[in-house]
């Protein structure tokens, strides 16, 4: 098990390292500590059903429906683009701070929303997920445990990211740490949004 289940962990874990829209919103929800036990649940789950449908096989779904990546790329960039234009008005209003409660706002089921959408109008999640662990899984002699590593690798990253984010609770006590904080979030999605719509 384990030569399949190493591999597969670290595969998984270096293709949700790079700091993106998902990562960046969980970072602030984490920072804030609002949600965060749901959201990294609800992104860990995400990728499980994603890698499980790449390892079972379903990592053709771009080739019989032609469409489907086209649709996603535009969708994903429309959001992105919102998204970013949100965070830099924010960075723009500034007066953000780290309230110690952490209960400033943002209802449980508008966060999980907008992280669903980060995950799943992605479609570099698809290419990353199912295609490409789906792909690489079946070069291993047990493709059940290369999903599995690369499963326990989301959970182990989205928990420590959201959990970790904690530890920078003193430098976003300050207003001007999160205004920084939202114009790289807002730069961030437009350039991932630009890359999506010139692919």
């Amino acid at each position: 098990m384990m030569p399949s289940f190493l591999p597969g962990f670290f595969l998984g874990f270096s293709l949700i390292l790079a700091i993106g829209a998902q990562n960046a919103f969980v970072l602030r929800q984490g920072l804030q500590g609002r949600h965060v036990f749901w959201i990294c649940l609800t992104c860990a789950v995400s990728d499980a059903i994603l890698v499980a449908a790449g390892v079972a096989g379903f990592g053709h779904l771009a080739t019989m429906v032609p469409w489907f990546e086209t649709v996603m790329r535009f969708g994903g960039a429309a959001f992105l683009l919102c998204y970013g234009a949100l965070a830099l008005r924010n960075a723009w209003r500034g007066g953000s701070v780290l309230r110690a409660e952490g209960k400033d706002g943002g209802t449980l089921m508008a966060a999980l929303v907008t992280v669903l959408a980060f995950t799943w109008l992605n479609p570099h999640v698809y290419l990353d997920t199912v295609v490409l662990i789906g792909s690489v899984s079946a070069q291993y002699p047990d493709r059940l445990a290369f999903g599995a590593g690369a499963v326990c690798a989301s959970f182990t990253f989205f928990f420590g990211l959201g959990y970790g984010a904690r530890l920078l609770a003193p430098f976003f006590a300050r207003p001007l740490a999160w205004r920084i904080l939202d114009v790289l979030i807002g730069l961030m999605m437009w350039a991932i949004a630009a890359k999506l719509l010139v692919m």
